[in-house]
């Protein structure tokens, strides 16, 4: 129990530090915490539900899962998960998983359009129910593993955000659990027990976003912090050393002196 609980706090901390760096919760967000019943949002609500408990700011909570009626799909165990949790939350039925059968050759990979599909849905009862922010379980990794799938495949430097704002403007999509390493997540879910769903659509699936993980755990055999020095990268940015024209026009202009009598104010810390 006293590693469980040391391994709590860890993650805890830097949930509160990701806040602090990113002003990802605010005084009275109504947040939609999606679970897709894998380890990572397992662990989102765990985090959110402590967050909450400790938090200055009020802070409301609502799961939310949605059954894409894949094969094999555990019926009842995220339910039964959910009624012993004190938040409200809501399962959604909708079967994407016919959709992306029908729409998609046998070989292609179902991510990308599972993932738009999902994120319709999702939105749609964020506003129902009204949520004003969106929590979802990427974390350090995920971003890492983004950022080089762009860079790789796509030639753009992007990963992922701790925070935005949807295309609408309706909504905020935070990630709080965006410092926290997979591995410890891993272990963590693992030490909590948590009911894990399998995605079975597209679990089995190698693509590129494997490729780039294993090739970062070649790396870290000779690189032991490899992950750590790319996430610090990312937040390490020298636009006049890119390419990027419109970038560096931005970061000319943000190194102007203010003018006389301007002043700057720091928003609120967690």
């Amino acid at each position: 129990m006293a590693e469980l609980d040391r391994r709590r706090q860890r993650l805890l901390a830097k949930v509160k530090t990701a806040a602090k760096n990113f002003g990802i919760f605010e005084d009275g967000d109504h947040i939609l915490v999606c679970l897709s019943g894998g380890k990572d949002s397992y662990t989102l609500l765990d985090m959110l539900l402590e967050l909450q408990r400790v938090s200055p700011f009020e802070l409301k909570l609502t799961a939310f899962h949605l059954d894409q009626k894949q094969p094999g799909y555990p019926e009842g165990v995220l339910r039964a998960y959910l009624e012993e949790q004190p938040i409200p939350f809501e399962i959604c039925e909708e079967d994407t998983y016919a959709v992306v059968q029908e729409k998609l050759a046998p070989d292609a990979t179902p991510c990308s359009l599972c993932s738009r599909m999902r994120r319709g849905i999702i939105y749609r009862r964020a506003e129902a129910l009204g949520c004003n922010k969106i929590a979802l379980g990427h974390h350090r990794d995920d971003s890492i593993e983004t950022l080089l799938l762009n860079l790789f495949y796509s030639g753009r430097t992007q990963g992922m955000p701790a925070q935005f704002t949807t295309d609408d403007g309706r909504f905020q999509v935070i990630r709080p659990l965006i410092l926290a390493a997979e591995d410890e997540i891993a272990t963590y879910a693992a030490m909590r027990g948590f009911p894990i769903i399998p995605c079975n659509l597209c679990g089995s699936i190698e693509g590129k976003r494997k490729f780039v993980k294993r090739l970062l755990d070649d790396l870290e055999t000779t690189i032991p912090h490899v992950r750590h020095s790319i996430l610090a990268a990312m937040g390490n940015v020298k636009p006049s050393h890119l390419l990027d024209n419109d970038l560096r026009a931005l970061a000319e202009h943000a190194a102007a002196p203010l003018p006389t009598g301007s002043c700057v104010t720091e928003p609120a810390l967690f």
